[in-house]
C-alpha cells in the first residue's frame, strides 16, 4: 500500500506506474482516490473545528449557571446539541470517505523499481543469468510420476478418490527423499547462511491476509476456514511476516532474517497444461521460506542475496538453474521487484520454475503497520522480502530428473545422502 501523501503529491507517476503493469482500469481510480482523500481530509477538518467549538461551549455552560444565567445557559445547550448533531451525521459521512479511499488505496500498486523490464506477463520476463551446464542425456527421460511409480513413490489415483484432484501420495524412497530435500533446505539456511528457524501457525486471520498480499492473489489462491476468520496459509511468508503486526521494532533488531518450514495450500485456480499435472502445481505442498525484515536502505541488498542462496543450494546438488527477471506485468500488486529461479528440466530440455524472491519494499509493513524506532526517535516502515529456499515436490522433479540413470535409478546428491541413511543411489521397483 502506497502512502497517500506519496500518491497526492506523485499523482503521474502512480499513474505511469499503472500503466506500466498494464492496469489501465486503475489508472482513473488513482483520481477517484485523490478526490475521495481531498474530500475526507476537509471533513476531518470541519469536524475537528466543531469539536473544538463544542468543548469550548460546553465549558462555558458551568459557568454561566455558577453566575445564576440558567437562560443563557440553556442557549449554549441547545448549541452544543445542535453541534453534537451535526457530528453524528458528518462522522458517518467521515468514516465513509475514509473506507471507500482505503478500498482504492489497497488496490493501487507498489511503484515497481526501474529496473524492472515493462512486460504484459510472464512470458516477456528477462533471463539474467544461468548458473551449471544444461545435460541432455542420451536415454529417454520418462514423465516425472512415471519415474516415481517405478520406485512405487506417488500414489495419485488414491489421493483423488480422498481428496480430488490436486493431490498426492508419496511413499517409500520417494517420500523419504521429499523430507531429504526440506531437511537439507533447513540446515542449509541455519548452518550456512545463519537464519534464524522458524515453524510458525499454518492458519492466520483475515487483516493479516489483506496486510500481506492484494485482493486478486488472495481469491485466486487462499483457502478459509468455514465460519471461522482463519485462512490456510499458501506460504509461511504470510504468517511470518504477519508475526510482526502492529509492533514497533528497534532499529538495532533489524535484519531479522528467519527460514521458516511449512505446508502450503493453494487453490491454483483456472486450466492447466499436460506439464502443470502430476505433482507440479497442486493444491498442498511443503516449502522451507527466507524472510527478511530490513532498514530500507538495505533491501536491495538483501535481494540480490537471498536469490542467490536458492541458486547456491541447487548447485550445491548439481541442478542447473538460471535466474528470470519478472517483467512489471507478471509483478504481484505488492512487489516492487521479483526474480523466479528455474531448474533444468532435460526431459522438457527447459527451465521451469522453482523458487520466487521478492522485494516489496515498505508495503506490507504499511499495511500491517510494523515501524522501527530509529536512532532519531522518528519510526519509520521497514522493508519486508521473501524466497524459497525449497519447495518439493515440484522440486523433486529437478532433481529426478537431473539425477536420473540410463538403468531407471537415482543417483542421490552428495548433501542429501545423511537424510537418506547414507544411500548414494536409489533403485526401482518395477
Amino acid at each position: 500500500m502506497l502512502d497517500m501523501k506519496f500518491i497526492r503529491d506523485n499523482a503521474e507517476l502512480v499513474k505511469e506506474n499503472c500503466r506500466k503493469k498494464f492496469q489501465f482500469e486503475k489508472v482513473e481510480k488513482v483520481d477517484e482516490l485523490i478526490r475521495l482523500d481531498e474530500e475526507y481530509r476537509a471533513m476531518k477538518t470541519k469536524d475537528d473545528d466543531l469539536r473544538s467549538k463544542r468543548n469550548t461551549l460546553s465549558k462555558e455552560i458551568g459557568g454561566l449557571m455558577a453566575k445564576g444565567l440558567r437562560e443563557e445557559a440553556e442557549k449554549v445547550k441547545a448549541e452544543v446539541k445542535e453541534i453534537g448533531n451535526e457530528l453524528t451525521e458528518n462522522e458517518k459521512k467521515e468514516n465513509e470517505l475514509y473506507e471507500n479511499a482505503k478500498a482504492i488505496q489497497m488496490i493501487i500498486p507498489n511503484i515497481i523499481d526501474p529496473s524492472v523490464p515493462i512486460g504484459k506477463d510472464d512470458s516477456e520476463n528477462v533471463e539474467i543469468e544461468r548458473f551449471g551446464e544444461p545435460v541432455v542425456p542420451d536415454f529417454p527421460i520418462p514423465y516425472h510420476t512415471e519415474i516415481m511409480e517405478r520406485f512405487n513413490g506417488v500414489d495419485m489415483d488414491s489421493a483423488g478418490r480422498v481428496a480430488g484432484n490436486g493431490f498426492y501420495y508419496l511413499t517409500g524412497d520417494i517420500a523419504r527423499l521429499h523430507s531429504a530435500c526440506l531437511s537439507y533446505g533447513r540446515d542449509f539456511m541455519i548452518d550456512q547462511k545463519g537464519f534464524t528457524y522458524c515453524i510458525p501457525p499454518y492458519m492466520i486471520h483475515g487483516n493479516v491476509v489483506t496486510g500481506v498480499m492484494s485482493f486478486a492473489e488472495m481469491d485466486s489462491m487462499m483457502y478459509k476456514i468455514e465460519g471461522e476468520d482463519l485462512y490456510l496459509i499458501g506460504t509461511s511468508e504470510h504468517s511470518m511476516i504477519g508475526r510482526y503486526i502492529g509492533q514497533i521494532l528497534p532499529e538495532s533488531a533489524l535484519p531479522q532474517t528467519m527460514t521458516s518450514y511449512s505446508p502450503c495450500f493453494r487453490k491454483e485456480k483456472g486450466a492447466h497444461g499436460i506439464e502443470e499435472r502430476g505433482v507440479y502445481r497442486i493444491h498442498q505442498f511443503e516449502k522451507q521460506e527466507m524472510v527478511v525484515i530490513c532498514k530500507p536502505e538495505e533491501s536491495m541488498e538483501w535481494f540480490k542475496k537471498l536469490y542467490m542462496n536458492t541458486v547456491e543450494f541447487f548447485r550445491s546438488l548439481d541442478i542447473p538453474v538460471r535466474a528470470l527477471e519478472c517483467c512489471s506485468g507478471d509483478l504481484a500488486d505488492l512487489k516492487t521487484k521479483s526474480v523466479d529461479v528455474e531448474a533444468w528440466s532435460p526431459r522438457q530440455k527447459k527451465y521451469f520454475e522453482v523458487g520466487s524472491c521478492s522485494n516489496l519494499t515498505d508495503c506490507q509493513a504499511r499495511r500491517l503497520g510494523i515501524r522501527v524506532n530509529g536512532p532519531d526517535g522518528k519510526k519509520y516502515f521497514p522493508h519486508t522480502l521473501n524466497n524459497t529456499c525449497v519447495a518439493p515436490p515440484r522440486m523433486l522433479i529437478a532433481l529426478l530428473e537431473n539425477n536420473l540413470q540410463a538403468d531407471g535409478s537415482v543417483k542421490i546428491p552428495a548433501p542429501l545422502q545423511k537424510y537418506m541413511g547414507g544411500k548414494t543411489v536409489i533403485t526401482p521397483v518395477k
